[in-house]
């Protein structure tokens, strides 16, 4: 298994239920393929920064999952197919990188002060 991200951006004239709706749809094909979507984070309706398929908005969503490459790639088709799609990319995550905000910090360590918070109390 391993980490990917995948932002979704949709047509900011759907309604929330056809939201919803490409959403579970997604998480669905992953969990299908044998993969698991650990987090989806809605970031709303955002102005382009230039006209794409003749739209200037449209509503974000992140989902992280853990899963095979070949679940990723059928999540890929789908969403190329999907009409409510404006545009889409799956991003392979590092191992290095993946799961470091899931992680919750260790007890027995103490965080070390950073340079700023140093100068903060001189």
């Amino acid at each position: 298994m391993r980490p990917y991200e995948v932002m979704i951006i949709l047509n900011a004239a759907l309604e929330e239920d056809a939201i919803r709706a490409q959403i579970d749809r997604a998480q669905e094909i992953i969990r299908t393929n044998g993969g698991t979507p650990n987090r989806v984070d809605r970031w709303g309706k955002r102005r382009f920064a230039y006209e794409v398929k003749h739209q200037w908005e449209g509503y974000y969503v992140l989902i992280e999952a853990t899963a095979e490459p070949i679940a990723m790639s059928e999540l890929d088709r789908a969403l190329h197919l999907a009409d409510e799609v404006v545009r889409h990319k799956v991003i392979r995550l590092p191992e290095g990188v993946a799961g470091r905000a899931l992680r919750p910090p260790s007890t027995d360590e103490t965080p070390e002060p950073t340079p700023a918070a140093a100068r903060s109390d001189q």
